[in-house]
């Protein structure tokens, strides 16, 4: 478990998780169908490495190829684990 931590604090860049979350929301929340749900985490994997090789100016590296990867895949994680956080909170 401690190396997963390692691992994610090392590659996650919080700048784009949070462009990702914000965009997986508005995708979620504006486009009316189920359809485009099972693919917004792909949408924010690429958005994820888009905007981190924008953060890193235009350079692309396995780092910056992970770190994009990884931080999108937060953002989702992230959206799911709020939700289900509230979820729990509203039926106590």
């Amino acid at each position: 478990m401690e190396f997963l931590i390692e691992f994610l604090n090392d590659y996650i860049v919080l700048i784009v998780a949070g462009i990702c979350l914000g965009i997986g929301f508005l995708i979620k929340y504006t486009i009316p169908g189920e359809k485009i749900n099972r693919f917004i985490p792909l949408i924010v994997v690429v958005l994820g490495v888009l905007v981190n090789m924008w953060v890193n100016n235009f350079s692309f590296s396995p780092e910056i190829l992970l770190g994009g990867i990884v931080s999108g895949l937060v953002s989702t994680g992230g959206y799911e684990l709020v939700k289900q956080f509230i979820k729990l909170k509203g039926e106590k």
